[in-house]
C-alpha cells in the first residue's frame, strides 16, 4: 500500500467516524432507544448503538442493594438518552437526584422519563417528594400499587422511589409525580412474563401476605394469588389464623388462571390425601366409629370421623334414642356406618353403644344365659338394644 492509499483509507475512516458520531449526537436528550446490552464492566453497562458506537448506563442503575446486576450481555433493554459528554453516549433508565434539575425535570416529563425521589413527608392529601433541588406533590392515590389495605400511609415517609411526572407547571414550581404508574408498568411486564412460566396444576411456592375471613392473599413470585378458605384443607377451617400465618412460606397447587381478571387461585388441600379415596374401605356397613359432633342443624348432626371426614346423623335418628335429644358441638359420641356414598360424598349415620358397652353386655348377656332361664328385663332390653 503506498502512502497516498494510505491517506485516502486514513481520510474515509475518519469521515465515516465522524459521519456515525454525528449521527448519535442528533439523539435528542430523554430519546427512547430499544437495543441490546453488549458487555457490563465494574462500573458500566455498555449499548450497542448504530455503526461501531455504544452507549454507556451506570451499572448501580440495574443493581440491587446487594450490587447483583438484574440483566445480563445479549439481553434486550430500553433507555433514554441523556447526553453526550467526553465522546460518550450516556443513557439512563431513569433521572436519579443528582441529574435532576429543572431543565432535565422537565425534559423527563415531555419524554416520560422515570425519574427518583425521596418521600420527605406527609402532608395534605399526600406526600412532598424532593427530587433533585425540586420538590413535587404525590396524591395517595399514586402511591403505590395494590398497596396492603392494612399498610399505614407514613410507612412511605424516607423511602427512596421511582416516580413519572404527571404535570411540570411554571418552571418547575409545581410538579406532579405518580409512584403508582411506575410500579403498575413494572407489574404488567412481570406478569406477561410470569404468563409463559405458570400453568394450571402446577405446583409453587408461595409466601402468605395478609389473611382474610374468606382465605389468604399469597405472593407467587411478585403476583398477589388468593388461597380460598375452602382450599386450605379438607377439614372445616373457621379460623384461617390458626392454620396460616402472614410470612409463611407454603407449597400450594394452582388451580386456575385467569389474567383477564387478574386472578390466581391456590389450593393446599390439592396437594394432602382425600380421605374420601379410602372411606368406602375404612368404614363398612354397620361399623362403629367415634366420632366428633363438628356441627348441629334442625334437621340433625355432623360427626367428624376424621379430619375431612364428616357424617350425617338424621334428627330421626337421634329422636329414636332419647339420649341423644341434645347433643351439642364438640361432643364425643359413638356411630354405627349405615352407608357410604363416595360419589356424592355422603355417610349416614346412627348413635350407637361403644365397643366397651357392646362387650361389657355381651358378657353380661353370656353369664345371665347360662345361669338361669328366669326373665331378666334389663337383659332383654340389651337384646333388643342390638
Amino acid at each position: 500500500m503506498n502512502n497516498e492509499t494510505s491517506h485516502q483509507s486514513t481520510d474515509n475512516f475518519a469521515s465515516m467516524y465522524e459521519a456515525s458520531l454525528s449521527k448519535m449526537e442528533s439523539l435528542k436528550p430523554g430519546q427512547l432507544v430499544e437495543t441490546n446490552i453488549v458487555s457490563i464492566s465494574k462500573d458500566c453497562i455498555f449499548l450497542e448503538l448504530s455503526g461501531k458506537s455504544e452507549g454507556i448506563i451506570d451499572k448501580a442503575e440495574l443493581s440491587d442493594e446487594n450490587g447483583k446486576v438484574s440483566v445480563k450481555e445479549g439481553d434486550p433493554i430500553k433507555a433514554f438518552f441523556l447526553e453526550a459528554k467526553n465522546g460518550e453516549m450516556r443513557f439512563t433508565t431513569r433521572i436519579s437526584g443528582d441529574k435532576a434539575g429543572s431543565a432535565v425535570l422537565e425534559n423527563a416529563f415531555h419524554n416520560k422519563i422515570p425519574v427518583e425521589g425521596v418521600v420527605e413527608k406527609e402532608i395534605k392529601g399526600g406526600y412532598e417528594v424532593k427530587i433533585g433541588a425540586s420538590r413535587a406533590f404525590c396524591p395517595y392515590s399514586h402511591m403505590g400499587f395494590k398497596r396492603p389495605q392494612n399498610q399505614e400511609s407514613s410507612s412511605y415517609v424516607g423511602k427512596h422511589l421511582t416516580f413519572s411526572i404527571l404535570e411540570y407547571k411554571d418552571g418547575g414550581k409545581k410538579i406532579l409525580v405518580s409512584n403508582k404508574v411506575i410500579e403498575e408498568e413494572a407489574y404488567n411486564e412481570h406478569v406477561e412474563t410470569m404468563k409463559k412460566t405458570l400453568k394450571e396444576n402446577m405446583v409453587v411456592n408461595g409466601i402468605v401476605k395478609s389473611i382474610q375471613d374468606f382465605g389468604a392473599f399469597v405472593d407467587i413470585n411478585g403476583i398477589q394469588a388468593l388461597l380460598p378458605i375452602s382450599e386450605i384443607s379438607f377439614t372445616r377451617v373457621e379460623d384461617i389464623s390458626a392454620v396460616l400465618s402472614e410470612g409463611q412460606k407454603i407449597e400450594v397447587e394452582i388451580l386456575k388462571l385467569d389474567w383477564k381478571n387478574d386472578r390466581i387461585t391456590l389450593s393446599l388441600k390439592a396437594l394432602l390425601s382425600d380421605p374420601w379415596d379410602t372411606a368406602f374401605e375404612k368404614y363398612p356397613k354397620n361399623s362403629k366409629h367415634k366420632g366428633r359432633v363438628v356441627r348441629t342443624t334442625n334437621y340433625g348432626a355432623f360427626i367428624e370421623l376424621e379430619p375431612g371426614l364428616d357424617g350425617l346423623i338424621h334428627i330421626s335418628e337421634l329422636k329414636a334414642d332419647s339420649t341423644y335429644t341434645d347433643i351439642k358441638k364438640d361432643q364425643e359420641l359413638f356411630v354405627q356406618i349405615l352407608s357410604v356414598d363416595v360419589d356424592q360424598k355422603r355417610i349416614s349415620l346412627k348413635p350407637t353403644t361403644s365397643l366397651e358397652e357392646d362387650a361389657t353386655s355381651k358378657k353380661y348377656l353370656e353369664s345371665s344365659s347360662s345361669s338361669s332361664d328366669t326373665y331378666n328385663p334389663f337383659a332383654a332390653l340389651l337384646k333388643k338394644k342390638d
